[in-house]
């Protein structure tokens, strides 16, 4: 299966570009820029060297990934080094990964299928999941990687590349990370975890726009036309989202678009409305203007997207500002009170305001 990629029908010199054709899945040659490209556990005198077992199980790995691979994934495997595999992830709707773009580089050791593959984060230095580390770390119980029951750790007669990567996409990259984090999803549903998790989706969401910036900037090998393209035809989406988020409109992570991984239509949140934390207005207010830059390098249509966003700061009153008000007011009316009874007493007053005379 193939991705037909609809490119901007002009590019930025004046020429023509033509619609292209990117595979999920493909054999190709250039493997300079893995991360596992010096690693020397299954190279030998510059090539290859698998003992038959595993040749032949890496060959059928590659023949289940050609034909079930997901629409939002995309693998790449190399003619001199089978030991090597890189697989791009579409960050999928519904989600504070929606339209990102995730790239994993994996590595077979010499004895596979007895032990699971490697897998290293292309992070940037970022991490924006609880499982991804800024090292490139991917713990996950498939990979032995993380703790887990029997049945979810890696099986040599069972376990698929496949399976890691469907499962590094519903598991890892999912709807809400925070609760990944050990002990974090022990109380799910209850407010206080809630929200703790919409704010960690608010900075989910920062890091994911931050990395599309550095891997526009420094596209992987093979997947350079795939990332231009992608962030072009994506890009009016990911601003859209960005101001929607800005202004409360939808809860972060919530934004769907006709045109994006899942379809559908927004999610608000409770009562239609959603709060937004100032310091993610602030940072989206930041980064903003990157991302125009970013996204009409590609070629993308934006439109008034381009138009840079803002947001104004609520003045929060001092919290004790009401209270000394209160007491302020009740101090003056005590001592009013005290004054107008000696008043009274002097002037000869009842309470009910009526004169005494004295006979």
């Amino acid at each position: 299966m193939a991705l037909t990629i609809n490119t901007n029908p002009q590019k930025p010199n004046g020429e023509i570009e033509e619609t292209i054709s990117f595979p999920q899945f493909d054999v190709v040659s250039d493997v300079s820029d893995h991360h596992y490209i010096t690693s020397s556990f299954t190279k030998k005198n510059g090539r290859d060297h698998f003992p038959a077992g595993s040749h032949k199980k890496i060959m059928q790995e590659w023949k289940i990934l050609e034909k079930h691979l997901p629409e939002s994934i995309f693998v790449r495997v190399y003619e001199n080094r089978i030991d090597l595999l890189r697989a791009v992830i579409v960050g999928t709707a519904g989600t504070p990964y929606h339209d990102g773009l995730f790239l994993f580089d994996l590595a077979f050791p010499a004895d596979y299928p007895n032990h699971p593959p490697m897998v290293h984060y292309r992070s940037f230095g970022l991490r924006l999941n609880p499982n991804l580390y800024a090292n490139g770390r991917v713990c996950l119980s498939l990979l032995n990687t993380w703790t887990g029951k029997k049945s979810e750790k890696w099986n040599p007669d069972e376990s698929t590349v496949l399976q890691v990567l469907v499962s590094i996409q519903a598991l890892v990259l999912n709807e809400k990370p925070y609760f990944n984090e050990p002990g974090h999803g022990m109380w799910p549903g209850r407010s206080i975890w809630e929200k703790k998790s919409t704010a960690y989706n608010e900075d989910v969401f920062i890091l994911s726009c931050k990395s599309m910036t550095f891997l526009l900037r420094s596209p992987p090998k093979n997947f350079e036309g795939f990332v231009r393209s992608h962030f072009r035809e994506r890009g009016h989406v990911i601003l859209s989202a960005c101001k929607s988020y800005l202004s409360g409109h939808v809860r972060v992570g919530y934004y769907l678009n006709e045109g994006s991984s899942g379809g559908g239509a927004s999610s608000p949140g409770p009562g239609g409305a959603v709060d937004v934390s100032e310091k993610f207005q602030g940072l989206i207010v930041q980064l903003y203007p990157e991302l125009v830059t970013a996204f009409s390098r590609t070629g993308a249509s934006l439109g008034s997207l381009t138009e840079q966003v803002k947001f104004e700061r609520k003045t929060v009153p001092f919290k004790g500002e009401g209270v000394l008000k209160q007491k302020k007011e009740k101090n003056t009316s005590g001592i009013a009170r005290k004054v107008f009874g000696k008043i009274k007493v002097a002037l000869g007053l009842k309470k009910n305001g009526v004169i005494k005379v004295n006979n």
